[in-house]
């Protein structure tokens, strides 16, 4: 993401201009637009025009529109962004309030106006415009006869292929279907990740499986590489990573990040530091539970005793219509940060982020153990529209 202007005033109104330089600043785009708020780009509008004859015809024309946001969409698989809104700007194709919807689009500016822009927002502008925020880390998890291919960016688990290939049984004194089948479901793994995989941006490559299917995979695939002298692959040997996985479905990409030795090798991705926070806080839940909360309100009242050392948040929770609910978890977080804790902010596209929604989207490690909690959570006021 590139910022191209940012104006905003003490009493925080303002707006930034941004241009969208790849598919996951779609992602930060969708966590920064929210009803109410005043985007302008450019869209095509389909006009309908009249001749001196009477007859119409209609052309799509690309103007620039104003929309006030009343409803944003976001795919998370194709990475697309779509924005309904009224027209607040004259325009000589579209009336004022006349409803339309704009798709953003990669490498087109668009400006966002808010009449708040508070401390998580304008840390997400920070986070999509640091250069070093990239996706640096790939996975493969496999079982026989299945694959997924992803990639780790800091701020989505992105699914880019999977792989599905019916491998027969073993007979006895006869594998030849079976070992047949398997090249078959490896080579498809191998063109997957040539397809996927950039090597010039992505510094591990993680495969993971049960037993030897990855041992066997790696083989294969550097016995193809030498045969067919694929350069790409020969380079970038040293990159690729093999560890356990139970299974070859997406969710064993946790497994896999939790693992210690990929954790020192992954030790400075945003991804890796979200699941080693959420595995602090589960061995604390385990071995000191008056040193771990969740829910948002025992949380608020460890962070109003200043007991918080870390605390681990949804991104989910930031995207809430009602106004007083999102600023009630921004408060927190701003407490948090002001009191010396450390504040993690889990991706909901990611595997960890998925599991910390299960404890209603909010966490803590607390410095010491507090009294006084015993009073039933209030779930309601952190469920989702």
């Amino acid at each position: 993401m590139k910022l191209l202007h940012k104006d905003i005033e003490k009493d925080n109104a303002g707006q930034v201009t941004l241009i969208p330089e790849e598919a996951e600043d779609m992602w930060h785009s969708y966590n920064l637009l929210q009803v109410g708020d005043s985007l302008r780009a450019s869209t095509i509008r389909k006009v309908q025009t009249e001749s001196s004859t009477g007859s119409v015809g209609s052309s799509r024309v690309r103007t620039t529109l104003t929309l006030c946001v009343e409803t944003v969409d976001f795919d998370s698989q194709a990475c697309q962004l779509r924005v309904k809104g009224t027209n607040i700007e004259e325009n000589q194709y579209v009336k004022m309030g006349a409803y339309h919807t704009i798709e953003l689009e990669l490498n087109r500016k668009f400006t966002l106006a808010k009449k708040s822009w508070d401390s998580i927002l304008l840390d997400r502008i920070e986070q999509a415009c640091d250069p070093t925020q990239k996706a640096d880390v790939a996975a493969v998890v496999m079982q026989e006869g299945l694959a997924n291919v992803m990639l780790v960016t800091p701020a989505m688990t992105l699914l880019r292929a999977k792989v599905e290939v019916t491998i027969p049984r073993k007979r006895r004194g006869s594998c030849t279907q079976h070992d047949k089948a398997l090249d078959r479901f490896y080579e498809a793994v191998m063109q997957a990740i040539l397809r996927h995989i950039n090597f010039d941006v992505i510094k591990c490559i993680l495969v993971g499986s049960p037993g030897f299917v990855k041992d066997q995979f790696i083989s294969y695939l550097f016995k193809e590489a030498v045969r067919q002298d694929n350069k790409v692959l020969l380079e970038n040997r040293p990159k690729f990573m093999m560890v356990h996985s139970s299974s070859g479905h997406k969710y064993s990409l946790k497994e896999i990040l939790s693992d210690p030795t990929v954790t020192s090798r992954l030790s400075d991705t945003k991804a890796a530091g979200e699941v080693k926070a959420l595995e602090d806080f589960y061995k604390m839940l385990q071995h000191e539970p008056d040193r771990a909360l969740y829910g948002v309100a025992h949380v608020e009242k460890a962070a109003d005793a200043l007991a918080i050392d870390t605390l681990l948040i949804s991104d989910n929770l930031f995207r809430h219509q009602d106004v007083p609910t999102r600023s009630r978890y921004v408060r927190l977080v701003d407490n948090v940060r002001d009191n010396g804790g450390n504040v993690r902010i889990f991706s909901s596209l990611h595997v960890s982020g998925e599991q910390l929604t299960q404890l209603s989207g909010v966490a803590a490690i607390l410095r010491f153990p507090i009294a006084d909690l015993s009073e039933p959570e209030d779930f309601s006021s952190s469920d989702e529209d």
